[in-house]
């Protein structure tokens, strides 16, 4: 009988190993973006290879915050914990600035590791960050931001934990420079590197080609600084992870906003059964069954 997520170990390859794997996959793989565990669970579900933690959705669910860099490092642990014990996916974690310098990065990655993080995402905004999508950037230098990702590296305990690197430079220095520091992340070992904020089909078709032999991520924000285009389009210009970091975040709050208000209007739930997730298959996500069996099983009522 198999054991369900939350309460045992998983056989097979780590989660480090399978992200390395989706590196090297012939086709870009698409990460989307939770903010809990049953968030994951559904990416999970839905067929998705990887997860990732988005820094701007936690701030927003968990908190109601906006993503200015008021989130902890604790906080984020948390998260990551109970997303990574839930999901069998690697996972990757947005950990903005490592939270400090390169003391700080370290410690950053250690706990993140623990937690069951598959990749460590690191940018070069100083600190408070601001989301990508927002203005008034403020950046570390290039060889402060080189430490960071060296720390990073010397801290990881498994090799094969992925450190991402990411550039807001696009919003501060302008582009060119962008790739400079892109190329420089590289120079410093950093696995996979994030470009943020491109904003033109040209720039987004640069970076990929400037980074030849590094893998890169590009983030699709609807309504952000960024074209959105087709996956297939992304994969032809080079993108080995394309990034729909809060997309379920924002499709969740608009159903529960013309959820809620449906019950303020009518005042009664009748009516939205098709739209919500039946009884059954809401226990059935969060294997309720497999949990009812493994309790007869450890209690000897099987045999009864």
């Amino acid at each position: 009988m198999g054991i369900p997520p939350g309460i045992g170990a998983r056989p097979g390859p780590s989660p480090c190993a399978k992200l390395r794997a989706l590196l090297l996959a012939s086709d870009a793989t698409v990460v989307v973006g939770a903010v809990n565990a049953m968030g994951a669970r559904l990416v999970e579900r839905a067929g998705f290879k990887c997860c990732f933690i988005t820094g701007a959705g936690l701030a927003n669910s968990q908190f109601g915050l906006p993503d200015i860099g008021l989130v902890s490092l604790d906080e984020v642990a948390s998260v990551t914990r109970n997303i990574c014990d839930a999901v069998g996916i690697p996972v990757i974690v947005d950990a903005d600035t490592g939270y400090g310098g390169p003391l700080s990065v370290m410690r950053t990655v250690r706990l993140l590791e623990l937690a069951g993080a598959a990749g460590v995402q690191i940018e070069d905004q100083s600190m408070p960050k601001r989301c990508g999508h927002f203005s008034g950037h403020q950046l570390v230098s290039t060889g402060e931001m080189t430490a960071k990702i060296a720390a990073a590296m010397r801290a990881r305990e498994n090799p094969d934990l992925v450190i991402v690197a990411r550039t807001d430079a696009n919003s501060v220095l302008g582009f060119e420079a962008a790739l400079q520091r892109a190329r420089a992340y590289v120079e410093a070992g950093a696995d996979v590197i994030f470009v943020e904020a491109p904003r033109s089909i040209g720039e987004l078709r640069q970076i990929p080609s400037a980074l030849e032999g590094t893998p890169v991520i590009v983030n699709m924000v609807e309504g952000g600084k960024t074209p959105l285009l087709a996956h297939a389009q992304l994969q032809e210009m080079g993108y080995r992870l394309v990034l729909h970091a809060n997309l379920l975040l924002r499709a969740m709050l608009k159903a529960g906003q013309e959820t809620l208000s449906h019950l303020r209007e009518h005042g009664s739930s009748e009516g939205l059964l098709e739209r919500i997730l039946p009884w059954n298959e809401r226990q059935e996500l969060v294997n309720l069954q497999q949990f009812d069996d493994l309790e007869n099983v450890l209690s000897g009522k099987e045999t009864e």
